[in-house]
């Protein structure tokens, strides 16, 4: 699982820590079967296995009665430390708990058996297990398609910055076919997990308090799997806990996550984004998210500011989400000139939609696909593509021309003339 690889050790191809004798008999007449030496199956549950790995080699297939555990996480993640990387773990227990469930396997156990265990639950889990070790490894494709990092931030709380994050998530990975991963930085409130349907597990906590131990296994470990080409890094802390960090943790996250996935999105809240810049320092896109609105107008203003100053090499594309056509406090139209911009795309407002998406646990452009709201999604994601497949010579190239297009009109000047907009719409009420 996690602890450092021994080039020296003798790998058996099985070991088996139980709590009872039942247990113990059932495993030895399995372990026979399949032509393991019985000797190797061991009273004493998942402390044992612990202090035995602690001291030894670990096994190709490692089978843990975790009966008398009172804390099955914290006490599998001490089995994490010292079980060597490629060690298949499969945990036996008596809670059914479908939380717990997800836990374990976001922790990296590959099964979990619910006592009284049968010959043929064992066996088949077993046979599963030593199939998937045999089985010839699949050649990485990230070598064809390079990897890039997409960051997606909200101009604004609620302007649908999370929304867009999952969106993309999905279509990266379910229309474009890319190994993706999806970061979500609001370590207290983040929707990446509550918008897919999942638990958002330990990992990004467990990466704050403790970056040494963020590597490829662990990341492999802490992911939490929405599907077979997505996998998703979120956390849901306690409230009354303040995250205590200098954004070490998630510059180390995204660097594990370069080398692991093609397509990487990072869900970045402003109040993490402003005091860790470095955050977006390789993103090769950053998708800005805005409504049509004059405290949006104003907050685009100085971020796209900020990006040129932080990021000069980046390409910035403009979302404006939630637009209605016939109401609203600004036009499309009035919007882009008070930005002296154009928005790049434009996500049309359906309620019924979104609400038909957070009902069903699906992203939102999962549920436009095959609709007209389903051809923005595919808008945007080749806008997307288009940056992240081209030469980086022609990226460079399209930002500079971009800066000299917007040296027409000052940053205080662009705010100046929010002001006498709003001042105008004041004297029509």
């Amino acid at each position: 699982m996690n602890a450092p690889f021994k080039p020296g050790s003798n790998r058996e191809p099985f070991n088996a820590f139980v709590c009872d004798d039942d247990t113990l008999e059932l495993i030895r007449l399995v372990a026979n079967d399949l032509g393991w030496p019985i000797e190797k199956c061991n009273k004493g549950g998942l402390r044992n296995a612990v202090q035995t790995l602690s001291v030894s080699a670990s096994p190709n297939i490692l089978f843990v009665d975790m009966s008398e555990s009172g804390d099955p996480i914290n006490d599998i993640n001490a089995l994490a430390e010292v079980c060597e990387p490629g060690t298949v773990v499969i945990a036996a227990g008596q809670v059914n708990d479908v939380r717990l469930y997800r836990d374990l396997l976001s922790s990296g156990i590959q099964d979990y058996l619910l006592k009284p265990l049968s010959i043929d639950q064992v066996r088949d889990s077993l046979a599963q297990a030593q199939a998937m070790l045999t089985a010839p490894k699949h050649a990485d494709g990230a070598g064809d398609k390079p990897h890039h990092m997409l960051a997606v931030v909200g101009v604004r709380g609620g302007v649908g910055a999370s929304m867009v994050s999952t969106s993309l998530a999905w279509a990266f990975s379910e229309q474009a076919g890319r190994q993706t991963a999806l970061l979500d930085l609001d370590v207290h409130f983040g929707t990446g997990a509550l918008t897919l349907d999942l638990e958002p597990g330990r990992g990004l906590i467990d990466a704050i308090d403790n970056p040494s131990r963020i590597d490829g296994l662990f990341i492999e470990r802490a992911m939490v799997r929405a599907s077979d080409k997505l996998s998703l890094l979120s956390a849901e802390a306690p409230i009354h806990q303040p995250v205590l960090t200098d954004g070490s943790a998630f510059f180390q996250l995204e660097e594990e996550l370069r080398n692991a996935f093609e397509m990487t999105i990072v869900d970045i809240p402003r109040q993490v984004l402003i005091p860790f810049p470095h955050l977006v320092s390789e993103a090769g896109t950053i998708v800005l998210v805005s409504d049509v609105t004059l405290a949006s107008a104003r907050d685009t203003i100085r971020l796209l500011s900020w990006f040129k100053q932080n990021v000069p090499g980046a390409r910035v594309l403009l979302v404006a989400n939630k637009f209605q056509s016939t109401v609203g406090e600004l036009s499309r139209k009035e919007f882009e000139s008070s930005i002296e911009r154009s928005v790049d795309v434009v996500i049309p407002f359906d309620p019924k939609l979104v609400s038909q998406a957070a009902k069903l646990g699906k992203p939102y452009a999962e549920l436009c696909k095959g609709t007209k709201a389903g051809q923005v999604w595919n808008q945007l994601m080749r806008n997307i593509l288009e940056g992240a497949d081209a030469d980086p010579d022609d990226v460079v190239a399209a930002t500079a021309k971009s800066k000299d297009k917007d040296k027409g009109g000052s940053l205080l000047g662009k705010i100046g003339g929010l002001g006498s907009m709003l001042s105008k719409k004041g004297a029509k009420q």
